[in-house]
């Protein structure tokens, strides 16, 4: 069951919500993180109940340890959860994957197990591990069992993040939380939840198809024409911008329902101005988790710029491979690492030398964005392909290093050519220009973050946020009844819905 599915949105969150609102009228505290608790594993027993339990493992093994640490803060105790979890999150996402190299390396026939990776296994492995060390260091003085489960199990954030920190949540997990201005709550977690789905189904959903029939010829080892090549990698960033957008706009806007704001995790990083601006926008949880417990205990920048820049590649090779257990994940994290080492090198070389900023603000600005955009897509051609072969015909499509494509073959995709780039020309100046939708709720406090890490718009983009306010009001009703209206039009005409790209991760 994933947020923009039918079953969700008429099945499961019309009971949840209405017996939320039931216990809140009692004022029954307790009642009211249970039932949260009880229907987060409902919804995800929906997928596989089997992997329910090891879930509850997890959580039931964290927790004893968090109670263990509070008696006897031991390092060797820290370090026991740490590995057990690390155990548990490399034997079910990568052991086929070192299985898989081994027979590469050695000629050996050694069967692949097979294994089923549990859903949101990666998310709620971090969280565990980063509540076990807020123990170890003092951060946590107690926490009873309840409000554990329901950090670790939330729905809105159990699938595909964010990455919460057991003080962005569980102080939220009380009575004067849940009873705060319900109308408010509502209207903006539904807000929130409409974009979002707007997002997923008409936008990720309705460019998909472009990317996944360019990436899949190129797979078979054809010859990619330039604009097939192009049109294959503009679809799939666009698609992965607007899948992890909605996805993190609708968890944004289900836990507001229920009072809870969670962090900001994604916030318009086709605007960053450099990759290090981009690290800062996309994903923002995870980049704070790999920051604060993979490069800073590396030695961050501590220990000089070489070393710096083998902390990064290292951060970004491992935050690679916890999106997958492929050699193209790897490379997509080396790359990213690579990019983050240039940035960084650049800024040191240019720190303090006024003089070679000659261009003026705007054209200096558009090149930067530029750059960026063009860095990033280069590396999405990795992350997307299936294999090397793959990416390799794409960027030899991109840039023009391929001869003589079988243009029979690339006819139907690029039939209408003109109307894909009008399209997406739209798609473009949408993502560079209007707000985005914790912008454009920003007045109503929707993230517990906000005000730390939204960028301060110019032009067009600080006119439009000024213009497109979100309140309560008949215009903006009618605005969402009609966006999410072709939203589950959409949705009823899907022959097949497919999932959010994170929750493979």
């Amino acid at each position: 069951m994933v947020f923009s599915s039918l079953e969700f949105i008429y099945l499961f969150l019309p009971p949840v919500l209405f017996i939320f609102l039931v216990l809140r009228h009692f004022q029954w505290e307790k009642g009211i993180i249970w039932w949260l608790i009880i229907s987060s594993l409902a919804f995800y027993a929906w997928w596989s109940p089997l992997h329910l339990v090891l879930l509850l493992i997890s959580v039931g093994a964290n927790y004893a340890l968090h109670r263990l640490m509070l008696k006897r803060k031991s390092k060797s105790l820290l370090t026991v959860g740490i590995v057990a979890n690390l155990a548990t999150l490399g034997y079910f996402k990568y052991a086929d994957f070192m299985v898989l190299n081994f027979n590469l390396m050695t000629g050996a026939e050694t069967p692949m197990l097979n294994i089923v990776l549990p859903l949101a296994i990666s998310f709620f492995t971090f969280q565990q591990i980063a509540f076990l060390y807020d123990t170890y260091i003092g951060e946590i003085s107690d926490c009873d069992f309840a409000k554990y489960c329901l950090f670790v199990v939330f729905f809105p954030q159990l699938i595909a993040g964010p990455i919460v920190m057991q003080k962005q949540t569980i102080p939220q997990f009380k009575m004067a939380v849940f009873q705060k201005r319900i109308f408010v709550n509502l209207s903006v977690g539904s807000t929130l939840f409409i974009i979002g789905l707007f997002k997923k189904i008409v936008l990720a959903d309705g460019v998909a198809p472009f990317a996944t029939a360019v990436f899949s010829l190129a797979e078979t080892g054809e010859v990619v024409p330039m604009e097939a090549a192009w049109m294959g990698i503009v679809a799939y960033s666009f698609q992965i911008y607007f899948d992890f957008s909605g996805y993190c706009d609708m968890a944004l806007g289900l836990a507001r329902m229920f009072g809870i704001r969670l962090p900001l995790n994604f916030n318009s990083p086709y605007k960053a101005l450099n990759i290090v601006d981009f690290w800062s926008r996309w994903h923002m949880t995870l980049s704070i988790f790999l920051r604060n417990f993979l490069y800073i205990p590396m030695g961050g920048n501590r220990k000089g710029p070489v070393r710096r820049y083998v902390n990064l590649a290292a951060t970004m090779l491992l935050g690679g491979l916890w999106h997958g257990a492929s050699w193209n994940f790897v490379f997509w994290g080396l790359l990213h690492g690579f990019y983050l080492s240039v940035n960084h090198a650049w800024g040191s070389l240019i720190s303090g030398r006024e003089g070679l900023n000659i261009l003026p603000p705007v054209v200096s600005r558009f090149l930067a964005r530029s750059v960026t955009l063009l860095s990033v897509m280069v590396a999405w051609v990795f992350f997307r392909a299936e294999t090397f072969t793959g990416a390799g015909a794409m960027l030899e499509g991109m840039f023009g290093l391929s001869e003589y494509p079988n243009m029979k073959l690339w006819a139907n995709i690029l039939t209408d050519t003109g109307l894909f780039w009008i399209g997406t020309t739209i798609l473009t100046m949408g993502v560079l220009w209007v707000p985005n939708s914790v912008e454009i709720v920003s007045n109503y406090r929707p993230v517990t973050n906000a005000r730390s890490f939204i960028k301060k718009a110019v032009g067009l983009s600080f006119i439009l946020r000024e213009k497109i306010q979100w309140r309560p009001s008949a215009q903006w009703s009618s605005v969402l009844f009609v966006v999410g209206l072709v939203s589950l039009i959409q949705i009823y005409r899907l022959v097949e819905l497919t999932e959010f790209i994170y929750f493979n991760f």
